[in-house]
C-alpha cells in the first residue's frame, strides 16, 4: 500500500516466516561456477522493454538482465537500495534521487540519472505505446505525454529533471509516501543509449545492467542467458548462464526433467502434484507467494456491464466449490481465496480474511437464484477462455465448469474455451476480444495492498484487462494512495476491496502457492515471494 513505513515492516516480518520455507537442498558436492543451467520457460507476449511486460515470462527475464534503483529482497520482499544511492524527500510528493556510482550497462556505458529519465519519458510517451505506461502515471506531466485521448502534447515527464551525472528529482501530482517502494519493478529500470539509437537491434538482442547478458533468443524455442562477468552489484550470478527453454505443456517439462533433459520446472503441473514429492524429494519446493488467480470480465461487453449484471457474476462465484477444486486438482498448492489480495500481505499488509464474505463460499442454490434474477447468463452459456500452454489450466477451468453446471442443474452452462498459447492469450485479452469470463492471475509486483488492487481494478490501469470502472473505487484509491498514516491507508484500500466485492469486478478463485521441481545438478534453489526462481544464486554441480 501507499502508506508509512511501519506496514512495509509488518509485512516484510509476515514475509520472512513465509519464505523460511522455499529453500531447497540437494545438488551434488561441488560446484561450476561456469556450468550453464536449463529452465522451462514460455515465449513473453511482447519484446522486452521494460514498459512493455506486464506478464511473467517476460518479467522473468528482466529480472536477470536488469537492476534499478531498488530491488525486492529474495527472502523478505523488502525493497531495498540497489542503484539507489539515496532517495530523499520532506513532503511525499517531491524526491530526490542519488544515482551509485560506478554502474555501467554490459556495453560498457555508464548508467547516469539521465538512464533513468530517459527511459521513464519513454515509458510514459503515449507514442510508445507501452503496457506499464500506468506506473509513471503519479509524475507530474503524465496527462501531457500520455493523455487519455487526443494527441499528447509533450514528450517528457514535467515532473522528472536531471539536476547531476547522478542526480534527479521526481515531482508527483499527488503524496505517495510509499513510491520508492515501487521503483524495483522492471518498468523503471534504466536504459542504454542504444535502447535509443538502434531500437530494432536492442529488441533483437537487449542491452541491461543485471547479472545476465541475453545471448540469443529463438522465439518458440530458446532464450539462452550468460552470466555477465563485469557485473558490477552484489548479486552477480552464481552459475554460467540459464537456457530458457519453451514449452507449451508443462507437462512436457516435468517429463523432461524427471528424464534428466531439462534442470528446473518452476510450475510443477497440476497432473504431477500427487506425484512430486516422492519423484524429487526434497528438491520439490511448495511455498506461499503473492500471487492470486481470479476470472475477469469483458466488461466492454455489453452483456456483461448491463443493470443486474453484478447478481449473475455473484452467483457464477458462488457456484463454484473453491475448496472442492483446490483439494482435489492442486493437491493443496492452492488455497480458496477470501479477498483480492494475498495472506502474505498480513493483517497489517492490509490482507483481510473473509471480506468477500458469501459471495466466494459455495452456495449452489442461492448461486442459481441470483443468476435468475440478474437476467441469466448471457447467451445460455459462458465460456471460460485460458491458455493452454502453461498452467494446468484445462483441468481446473474444466472444475470450474463442472461445479457451475451442476450448481446451475445444466451440464452446458459452462464450457472452457482454449487458446493455443499464453502469448495469443494476452494478445486477444489486450485487442478486448473475450466475450465471457476469462483466467487472470495476479503476481505482485511489490508487496503492498495497492498492487493488488488499483493496476488491476482502477480506470484505465495498466493490467485493467476487463476494463471495469467504478468512481467510487477509483475515489478511495487515489484517497489511500495521498494517507500517510498507515492504518487509515489500509482502511480506505479495503473499502475500495468492498466496492469490488459487492460489483463482483472479477471472482476470485484461489491464493496460489509458488512450485518448483529441480535436478540433482542443482543446489542453493530458492523462489522468491514472486514465485519466481532466484535464478543468479542456484549452484550447478
Amino acid at each position: 500500500m501507499r502508506g508509512a513505513t511501519h506496514a512495509k515492516r509488518a509485512v516484510c516480518a509476515v514475509m520472512v516466516a513465509l519464505a523460511a520455507t522455499a529453500c531447497g537442498g540437494g545438488g551434488g558436492s561441488g560446484q561450476d561456477t561456469s556450468a550453464v543451467l536449463s529452465s522451462s520457460w514460455g515465449d513473453p507476449q511482447n519484446p522486452l522493454e521494460p514498459a512493455n511486460t506486464n506478464e511473467v515470462q517476460g518479467g522473468k527475464v528482466l529480472d536477470m538482465i536488469f537492476r534499478g534503483l531498488k530491488k525486492y529482497d529474495p527472502e523478505t520482499g523488502e525493497a531495498q537500495n540497489m542503484l539507489a544511492e539515496r532517495i530523499e524527500t520532506s513532503d511525499s510528493r517531491n524526491f530526490t534521487v542519488t544515482v551509485k556510482d560506478g554502474w555501467t550497462f554490459s556495453n560498457g556505458e555508464k548508467v547516469t540519472a539521465q538512464s533513468f529519465v530517459d527511459a521513464w519519458n519513454y515509458g510514459a510517451s503515449l507514442r510508445n505505446n507501452q503496457r506499464n505506461a500506468y506506473f509513471f502515471a503519479y509524475i507530474e506531466g503524465y496527462d501531457k505525454t500520455h493523455p487519455e485521448s487526443g494527441e499528447q502534447s509533450a514528450d517528457t515527464l514535467s515532473g522528472l529533471k536531471v539536476t547531476g551525472p547522478l542526480t534527479f528529482t521526481v515531482e508527483l501530482s499527488q503524496k505517495f509516501s510509499t513510491f520508492p517502494d515501487t521503483l524495483g519493478y522492471p518498468a523503471f529500470a534504466p536504459l542504454p543509449r542504444a535502447f535509443f539509437d538502434d531500437h530494432d537491434a536492442w529488441l533483437k538482442k537487449p542491452i541491461g545492467n543485471g547479472p545476465y547478458m541475453v545471448d540469443n533468443y529463438t522465439r518458440g524455442s530458446q532464450m539462452s542467458l550468460r552470466k555477465w562477468e563485469e557485473y558490477p552489484g552484489p548479486d552477480k550470478a552464481r552459475n554460467g548462464g540459464v537456457d530458457l527453454k519453451v514449452y507449451t505443456d508443462n507437462n512436457t517439462a516435468y517429463t523432461d526433467l524427471m528424464a534428466g533433459n531439462l534442470d528446473l520446472v518452476d510450475d510443477v503441473p497440476a497432473a504431477q502434484l500427487k506425484n512430486v514429492e516422492n519423484d524429487l524429494g526434497d528438491r520439490y519446493i511448495n511455498t506461499p507467494a503473492g500471487i492470486i488467480q481470479t476470472l475477469a470480465f469483458p466488461f466492454y461487453d455489453e452483456d456483461w456491464n448491463k443493470p443486474g449484471s453484478e447478481k449473475v457474476r455473484k452467483g457464477l462465484s458462488m457456484a463454484i466449490d473453491r475448496e472442492q477444486i483446490t483439494d482435489t486438482i492442486f493437491q493443496q498448492t492452492r488455497t480458496p481465496a477470501t479477498d483480492w489480495t494475498s495472506p502474505v500481505l498480513g493483517e497489517d499488509g492490509g490482507y483481510k480474511a473473509g471480506l468477500c464474505g458469501e459471495a466466494c463460499e459455495y452456495k449452489p442454490d442461492e448461486a442459481k437464484q441470483l443468476i435468475k434474477d440478474g437476467g441469466g447468463l448471457p447467451g445460455g452459456q459462458v465460456k471460460i477462455t485460458y491458455n493452454a500452454d502453461t498452467g494446468s489450466h484445462k483441468q481446473w477451468v474444466d472444475a470450474v465448469c463442472n461445479s457451475i453446471n451442476n450448481a446451475l442443474d445444466n451440464q452446458r452452462a459452462c464450457v472452457g474455451n482454449p487458446v493455443g498459447t499464453f502469448a495469443d492469450f494476452r494478445n486477444q485479452i489486450t485487442d478486448r476480444k473475450m466475450s465471457g469470463p476469462f483466467r487472470a492471475g495476479w503476481q505482485m509486483d511489490y508487496p503492498l495492498i495497492q498492487n493488488f488492487l488499483q493496476p488491476l481494478y482502477y480506470t484505465n490501469a495498466s493490467s485493467n484487462d476487463g476494463k471495469w470502472s467504478n468512481e467510487e473505487f477509483d475515489d478511495l484509491v487515489d484517497r489511500a494512495n495521498a494517507e500517510t498514516d498507515t492504518a487509515k491507508a489500509i482502511g480506505l484500500f479495503q473499502q475500495a476491496e468492498e466496492v469490488l466485492r459487492d460489483e463482483m469486478g472479477a471472482i476470485p478463485l484461489w491464493y496460489q502457492n509458488g512450485s518448483a521441481g529441480y535436478s540433482d545438478r542443482l543446489s542453493n534453489v530458492e523462489l522468491n515471494p514472486f514465485s519466481v526462481p532466484v535464478y543468479n544464486e542456484i549452484k550447478v554441480g
